[in-house]
């Protein structure tokens, strides 16, 4: 059961980057589902981009919290499963 919930928790993970790239109202059903996850997600991201800056790619910055928090969860999923 550990395990599932570890691998439900990186889908997670993965639905909130890609989630974050869209502008969605509050209100709207989609934007409700991305307030679910910040609210999960976001926790264990903010010691990361504290310690992590974003990388700049042009005028663009790329956020590399999410793939470093999904690489130490299949660690430990490896680890314990």
């Amino acid at each position: 059961m550990i395990c599932t919930l570890f691998q439900l928790y990186v889908l997670a993970v993965i639905a909130r980057a890609i989630l974050s790239w869209l502008e969605v109202p509050g209100e709207h059903p989609v934007g409700r589902v991305v307030g679910l996850l910040a609210r999960i997600v976001d926790p264990p991201l903010k010691p990361i981009r504290r310690r992590l800056p974003p990388v700049q790619i042009g005028s663009n910055r790329l956020d590399l919290s999410p793939l470093v928090l999904i690489v130490g969860l299949l660690v430990v999923l490896q680890i314990i499963c």
